[in-house]
């Protein structure tokens, strides 16, 4: 009796409305602004997270404007509406609105009331599908954020060039993250808060031209790379062919063979040799950099089995203003500092492009003219696209006539077909990056401005007691047997 009496008990509220605490309650959600505002958001917002993800999962949209609005924007209105729905309830229990709660029963649950129980299972069930529906638009914006795809696309101007080079390279199957992130908590915290800071600079415009490629904030190699590669392998030697022409004779290749000394750990003697000796695990090499580039550097020290440590320093060791000399672990970012993203020399493309027949060999003056269609200025990668065939067409027509080029225009087009992907491939004016910015410390190919094995190997770092760091050829290479 008891029960029933109050199940039909009615009180009014400040407007006279009649019901009880849990009619009251619900009202909330639309009979104030903000409630009603919130329960709005939160159905479009899920509406459209729902078909955002049948379109992504279905393939159908492939935008990535499209992913961030799906998986980052969405989520965020749909969580926001539904923090609104209570938040309207307290405001007007706080009579914070004109129509107040005050003074009423409290919300009491009896499940043998039948839609108290109704009420209930509705509340289960909309909470289920909102669960799921931010689980799964969490997991594939997890998904998405950690795709290379992500990485290059989204930060377009800025990224470009990296993601260009990234796609044609050996690891472009291998995720960005892979390598500039590896696994573990910590470091995609760190990523993550690193990219807020990024993302604002792209949006600031306040972002370095070029990108510069700090080491310093780098994970260490052997938490990545060495995933996949590692120093105890033994590679032993490999040949290299380095293939190059002069302008006077572009149809005859000059072929040099070497053997590099790769080495590792020899399973024979059990030693480790050749060029990976630099970063086995019984030896440690260290080095402070005497400038930012990394392509001066001053001390060096050697740590041997069983702790004996040799230190190499150079006379000429002025620190350039603004470096704080910091001891650096050699690792295999310090060889390989562009093992993913590479960019091509000039000679290289122009020499490929004959050996590979891509640049006619047969029409004179075909390799200077590349070079000096290459080194043009042009002010935008647009403007290279509509200029750099008829370049190539005008000097040709200068070095010959009109009537050599109408013969062999189909040649020349060729040719410059190539040159075009070569530029579009390794130059962008708009983030001034071009021929020779980005370059490789392997070899020694460009050991005069400082890059390569001659940092170090130069004969003149030296120990007090006279020790050198050895320039010998036969160290890392010979002739193939």
């Amino acid at each position: 009796m008891t029960h029933q009496k109050q199940k039909n008990t009615e009180e009014r509220d400040e407007d006279g409305e009649k019901g009880n605490a849990w009619s009251r309650l619900l009202g909330c959600t639309w009979k104030t602004p903000l409630g009603f505002f919130g329960v709005g958001l939160t159905t479009v917002s899920i509406t459209l997270i729902i078909l955002g993800l049948i379109g992504h999962l279905s393939g159908l949209i492939e935008n990535h404007y499209f992913a961030i609005f799906t998986f980052l924007f969405l989520p965020a209105m749909m969580i926001f509406g539904l923090c609104l729905i209570p938040l309207s309830c307290i405001m007007r229990r706080k009579k914070w609105f004109k129509d107040s709660l005050i003074n009423t029963e409290h919300l009491k649950i009896d499940l043998s009331d039948k839609q108290h129980r109704k009420g209930v299972m509705l509340f289960l069930v909309l909470s289920v599908v909102n669960a799921t529906v931010l689980i799964l638009v969490a997991y594939e914006g997890y998904r998405f954020t950690d795709s290379s795809y992500f990485c290059g696309v989204v930060c377009h101007e800025v990224m470009d060039p990296e993601y260009t080079a990234y796609q044609r390279s050996a690891h472009a199957k291998v995720a960005c993250v892979s390598c500039h992130i590896g696994s573990g908590a910590s470091w995609y915290v760190q990523a993550k808060l690193s990219g807020l800071r990024q993302v604002k600079a792209v949006i600031d415009g306040d972002f370095s031209r070029p990108i510069p490629a700090p080491v310093e904030h780098l994970r260490p190699a052997r938490d990545t790379c060495e995933s996949c590669h590692w120093p105890e392998k033994f590679y032993g030697k490999k040949v290299k062919a380095f293939v190059s022409f002069t302008n006077e004779k572009q149809s005859e290749a000059d072929i040099q063979e070497i053997a590099l000394h790769i080495g590792g750990r020899n399973p024979v003697t059990d030693k480790f040799e050749g060029i990976h000796w630099h970063v086995s695990q019984k030896i440690k090499v260290e080095y402070q950099a005497l400038n930012k580039t990394r392509t001066k550097i001053g001390r060096v020290k050697v740590t041997k089995p069983g702790g004996v440590t040799e230190e190499y320093t150079v006379k000429d060791g002025a620190v350039e203003a603004g470096v704080e000399l910091t001891w650096r672990t050699m690792d295999c970012i310090d060889c390989h500092n562009r093992p993913t993203h590479v960019y091509e020399s000039l000679v290289q493309v122009v020499d490929f492009g004959l050996y590979s027949k891509k640049l006619d060999p047969d029409i004179g003056g075909m390799r200077e003219d590349s070079f000096a269609v290459l080194r043009t200025e042009y002010k935008s990668r647009d403007e290279a696209t509509e200029r750099i065939v008829e370049d190539l067409l005008e000097r040709m027509a200068k070095r010959h006539d009109s009537d050599f080029v109408a013969k062999f225009e189909k040649e020349i087009k060729r040719s410059g077909a190539f040159l075009l992907e070569a530029y579009l491939n390794n130059v962008w004016p708009r983030m001034q990056v071009t021929w020779g910015t980005y370059r490789q410390h392997l070899g020694h190919q460009d050991a005069d401005d400082g890059f390569g094995c001659f940092r170090c190997h130069d004969d003149e770092h030296a120990t007090k007691f006279g020790k050198v760091i050895r320039q010998d050829c036969n160290l890392c290479h010979d002739e193939p047997e």
